[in-house]
Parts: C-alpha cells; structure tokens; sequence
C-alpha cells in the first residue's frame, strides 16, 4: 500500500536548547512531516547524536518546545512513544547470546496484546533479507547479519501502524556498499508503505544526496542549515565540512561527491 502523509508534522521542535556538562547545543528548530526522509549531516562531534538522543528523549531540552504528535515529548510514555516512534542505532550488539527471533521480537515488547507477533516477526525478518537467520543465535552472526536482524527488529515494531518516525544512526557505516545499498532500499519500502519519517544520522554525503529529500546541517553545536537537497551546492557543504570537494554526475544523472585530493581548507 501507499499512504498519502497530507504534510501530518510528527515532530515539531521550537528554539530547543540541549546541556551536556559545560557545553550548551542548539538551539534546534525544525519540524518533521509524516512522510519525509531527512538526512541529518555535519563533521564529527558536531552534536548529530546529541540531537538524536534528545529527539529519542534520551536527552531533556534544557529550554525550548519540542513536541511529538502535537503532544509535548517529556509527557509521552515510553510504552506508547515506542508504538509511534522506533529507533534505529549504531551499535548492533545485544547483552546476550539470545535467539534471533527474539531479538526481532524485541521491537513488539510494548505491546500487551500482540497475537500476531509470530508472523509479523518472520515478515519483517524477510522484508530485511533476514529470514534465514531466524533459526541463528545472535552472537553467532556477522557484522552484517546483526545489522540486518537490528533492522528487521524496527521493522516489526512498527509493522502496523501509520505515519510513525523511525530515527536512525549510521547504523550501515561499516558495512560493505551492496549491503547498504539493500538494507537503505528496504528502509525506504517499509517507510513509504505506511508514511513513516525518517531521519537519519549520516556520514556518507553521498548518501543523503541520492536517497534523501531534505538535509540539516549541524556544525559547532548549532544548526546552521535546512535545505531540500535539490538546493544542495558544493559551496555549502564544504563550508559544513571545512574541506575541498571534487563532484561529477553519473550517467543516470546523480551527483556524487568526494573530497579533493589537496584538501584544501575552506575558512570559515
């Protein structure tokens, strides 16, 4: 199925500031429409995560508004955000040597009722090219197998239910590019058959470009920028980034970029 979104916002922050320590992040403003794929982007240490912790509400806004579902995040139960929010994260390591099915099951945990968890687990299990790991422990995997499992968990948490945000953080980075390119595709296919938003934490500009719609820029803390990504210069992102960059355009007409071999540093 294909949902129409009719521009539902989701997640709506307004002039939100984060305390960690001594350092101050944000202020954030920016809003999320059931539907979307956003790419978040900026250098190391910048305050991606910061900011995806805190729109997992890991982190408490320290000032600022931010709401989910036109209800203030702070008042939402974590049981019930986890119907409507799911959350995708770098590591794929679990505590325990548990079964694979389980781990996947994990993601319906919330749900006091759930009769169906058995086949929405094998349907998500394959919807990630997981399906014939299921009978598999999870500390027996490869790399890239727990990152097809942690995806196939995501999947059956929000499996049946609508216009949900899934918040994910560079979980493909070390895996090699076919598989990310597979496991990105069937992000994008579970997304848009129920009109889940995705923001994303990514590294790889290359990336966002091709497979996201709008990216924010993060940089020294602060967001510095929002832009649909037809917008998008080389400018720009080498003033995100502080480094040179090279671009060409394939033959079915995408961008690719890459750092230049002189790194030369742009000035801020």
């Amino acid at each position: 199925m294909s949902l129409s979104t009719n521009h539902e916002t989701l997640l709506a922050l307004q002039n939100v500031t984060i305390d960690l320590g001594k350092r101050t992040f944000g202020p954030f403003t920016l809003s999320v429409q059931a539907g979307e794929r956003i790419a978040v982007l900026g250098p190391s240490g910048a305050g991606k995560s910061t900011l995806l912790k805190l729109l997992a509400r890991e982190l408490i806004p320290a000032s600022g508004q931010a709401t989910f579902c036109q209800r203030h995040l702070k008042e939402w139960l974590l049981a019930d955000l986890s119907h409507r929010r799911a959350i995708l994260p770098q590591s794929h390591e679990v505590a325990f040597g548990l079964p694979v099915e389980l781990v996947i099951g994990l993601g319906r945990v919330a749900r006091a009722y759930d009769p169906d968890i058995r086949n929405i687990v094998r349907q998500a299990a394959q919807l990630a090219s997981a399906g014939h790991l299921l009978e598999r422990r999870f500390d027996t995997l490869s790399g890239g197998e727990k990152a097809r499992v942690q995806m196939a968990r995501v999947f059956a948490q929000l499996w049946d239910v609508e216009k949900g945000l899934l918040l994910v953080d560079e979980p493909l980075a070390a895996l090699d590019p076919g598989l990310q390119f597979s496991l990105m595709d069937a992000i994008y296919t579970f997304a848009a058959q129920r009109g889940h938003a995705i923001l994303a934490i990514l590294h790889d500009i290359n990336q966002a470009l091709q497979g996201f719609e709008r990216l924010i820029f993060i940089k020294d803390g602060s967001m510095t920028g929002d832009y649909r990504s037809q917008q998008m210069t080389i400018p720009l992102l080498e003033t995100l980034y502080d480094v040179s960059l090279i671009s060409a355009v394939s033959e079915s007409g995408e961008v690719i970029v890459a750092p230049s071999k002189s790194q030369k540093h742009i000035s801020k």
